[in-house]
């Protein structure tokens, strides 16, 4: 496919969070950074996004910059892009820092999915003096918009996941922010990280077709590898109490976790595994949602095939996957 010559065996990729836009009838990514030997006249001087679009989740486009810095306040750390649909328009949410400034994470708009985005407001939504990242945009029980998202470990060291109300163009917090569980609630989490703190990272919230609330995210297992779980609230709302699940969804050295509908109305998760940066790769799932809880049916890309890592990383194959995909995922 001439407009789509990039197999998703290919592209380098952490923390894919996974767009199926109607209107367009593409699914749409996003990155900070490309294959440099393979794309160069991609390479931007200033940190940017790019974004890559396909028809099926399998054949995906040249990387084309949908975001450039000019005088954005930040030039670091350009961490976790999401795409989320917002009052008609396209919101990139992710987190950003700048030398000897605290991370944030913040807003972008623009009225296409493939930009270019504009920064929203006049700086990070998260609270001033925290150290966050993973910003995730969720729509409470009224209509109001939330930033869920993490902060650090490194600051607090039992990492915590938080969210803010936010006001209705997406540029600033207008509530305080409230603390919804610590990643040491988790049963799965190890008990010692190696940096010496409890990690969380990716939320990402999910309603089942019951209204109950489950949201899911990552951090490491007792033998270390990346690991993706979730929690459900207990009172359906954002508020919580949020209550662990026992078992990890995914713990093979793959996290950062989010779920879409592919255009035939499969539920559908992506994440990056192995977490070994420049060995990144998407793995999409179609998921089962049935009984209010959250389990796997099938990974599609073949991916896993010699990418998984983590308690797998002994048993997967020495040459990538050859056959052909099998699952269709083109609107009809």
């Amino acid at each position: 496919m001439a407009d789509f010559p990039y197999s998703i065996k290919d592209v380098h990729i952490s923390d894919p969070f996974i767009l199926a836009d109607e209107k367009s009838g593409m699914y749409y990514t996003y990155v900070q950074f490309v294959d440099r030997e393979r794309f160069p006249d991609a390479v931007e001087k200033e940190a940017c996004f790019y974004v890559l679009k396909s028809p099926d989740l399998y054949n995906w486009s040249k990387p084309k910059v949908c975001f450039r810095k000019k005088d954005f306040w930040a030039d670091k750390d350009y961490w976790a892009p999401e795409c989320h649909i917002w009052k008609g328009k396209y919101y990139i949410i992710s987190s950003f820092r700048a030398e000897g400034k605290f991370r944030g994470c913040q807003c972008l708009v623009s009225d296409s999915p493939e930009g270019p985005f504009e920064p929203v407001g006049d700086g990070p939504v998260t609270p001033k003096g925290w150290h966050c990242l993973d910003g995730t945009l969720f729509v409470d029980e009224e209509g109001a918009p939330w930033m869920v998202f993490c902060h650090e470990w490194m600051q607090v060291f039992d990492g915590q996941i938080c969210a803010v109300k936010l006001s209705d163009d997406l540029s600033k917090a207008i509530s305080e922010p409230e603390i919804l569980f610590r990643a040491s609630e988790a049963p799965w989490r190890g008990k010692d990280h190696l940096d010496g703190g409890y990690v969380t990272d990716g939320p990402f919230l999910y309603r089942f077709k019951s209204g109950k609330l489950v949201m899911l995210w990552s951090s490491f297992s007792e033998r270390g590898g990346y690991t993706v779980g979730y929690a459900k609230s207990e009172s359906g709302t954002i508020h919580g109490p949020w209550t662990q699940e026992e078992l990890p969804l995914y713990a093979q050295d793959g996290g950062h976790a989010m779920l879409f509908r592919a255009f035939g109305g499969e539920l559908m998760m992506s994440l990056h595994c192995p977490n070994i940066h420049e060995k990144k790769r998407i793995l999409i799932f179609e998921m089962d949602d049935s009984k209010d809880k959250l389990a796997i049916k099938n990974e599609i890309t073949g991916n896993w095939y010699h990418l998984a890592g983590g308690d797998a990383e002994n048993w997967r194959y020495k040459t990538p996957c050859t056959e052909d995909y099998y699952f269709d995922a083109r609107k009809k």
